[in-house]
């Protein structure tokens, strides 16, 4: 699942476009923070009501993260977290100050959500000794806004290994917007530090393909409309590819900016189109050979006639290869784009996508 986040600090109108965005892209939650200042709680009990109308009218509900100062700010027992469901408060993730035996506890009235990033395996087992209802127990990391803080890959995959094996059925994590940042530092909020200036899609994909992780919310206040389109693409099963052309044959590029299927058959150093040999009727004049130079990784090529009865394959380059007078250089995918061919693998479909 992919969502997003909303701040109270946001106007009410930007806050309803992220419920808008999760109910049209079938997601039943949103992420939030109440952690409350003194000043700012006369403003939390008049936005809460709203939300609670926003998550009604959608049918999306938001997990808060809470201390417990936060919940006796709201004025709420901890017999009665139910009533949080009025103001559209479907989880708790649980901050610091709360221990197992109250997450427990809480387990049987709401879904609770715990802190993968520093749940310990003694915690884990605690809870089984307090009968956690373990349908509404979840884990998710932590974001990290101070640049060089956030958790390495290696960590978080060793980590969620050890949470499954306690029983953990859901994990989730953050990655950053590319377009508005949160405060105060502006920085982007990932989990993994790698993520914290890479492309939105980029960050996805390596949490749900390599870290084992279910639900990726973005933390940032918001991502452009064409990086959630991408990321919508990629969970149809599709990963969209943007390139470079470097030859001006516009009816090339119109027949290559297709959705491709990489051969189940993956080879070493190449993808390699299934579609382009079989069902592209190439012109001949399409593939006289031109711009026959040395191919970087994430080159995109066409086999010009030279090389017999492969003219016409296209291929995307997964490492750097010598120039061949036989290959057609057409294209190169972008810098931002490059770790996605890690994830196109045998019988993977990909489209090619042209930016100016």
């Amino acid at each position: 699942m992919f969502s997003f986040s909303f701040y109270f600090s946001e106007p009410l109108e930007q806050i309803e476009k992220k419920f808008q965005q999760a109910s049209a892209s079938g997601c039943t939650e949103l992420f939030t923070s109440l952690h409350i200042p003194e000043d700012d709680l006369d403003k939390y009990h008049k936005k809460l009501p709203l939300i609670g109308e926003l998550a009604k009218r959608y049918g999306v509900g938001v997990v808060a993260d809470v201390t417990p100062a936060s919940l006796t700010k709201l004025g709420i027992s901890t017999e009665q977290l139910s009533a949080l469901r009025g103001w559209g408060i479907s989880g708790l993730r649980l901050d610091d100050g709360f221990s197992m035996k109250e997450a427990a506890h809480y387990s049987h009235q709401i879904k609770v959500v715990l802190n993968a990033s520093t749940l310990t395996d003694r915690e884990c087992d605690e809870l089984a000794a307090c009968s956690a209802n373990w349908d509404h127990i979840e884990a998710w990391h932590n974001f990290y806004p101070r640049p060089e803080t956030g958790l390495s890959k290696e960590t978080v995959i060793r980590k969620n290994q050890t949470l499954r094996r306690k029983g953990i059925q859901t994990i989730a994590a953050f990655i950053p917007g590319n377009k508005e940042k949160r405060g105060p530092l502006h920085q982007g909020l990932p989990t993994l530090e790698a993520h914290r200036h890479m492309d939105p899609l980029c960050a996805y994909a390596e949490l749900v393909r390599d870290c084992n992780v279910d639900k990726v919310f973005i933390g940032d206040i918001s991502v452009t409309d064409d990086a959630l389109m991408r990321i919508k693409e990629f969970q149809d099963g599709v990963i969209p590819l943007r390139y470079l052309p470097l030859v001006k044959q516009r009816e090339l590029l119109s027949m290559v900016e297709t959705v491709h299927t990489n051969r189940r058959d993956a080879a070493r150093d190449v993808i390699r189109s299934l579609e382009s040999r079989l069902s592209f009727l190439w012109p001949k004049h399409l593939l006289a050979p031109t711009c026959t130079i040395e191919r970087q990784k994430g080159s995109v090529t066409i086999d010009n006639i030279k090389y017999g009865r492969y003219a016409g394959e296209l291929q995307i380059t997964l490492t750097d290869l010598p120039a061949d007078d036989k290959v057609n250089v057409i294209g190169r995918i972008i810098e931002d784009d490059l770790p996605l061919l890690a994830y196109v693998g045998g019988g993977q479909r990909f489209r090619l996508v042209q930016v100016i």
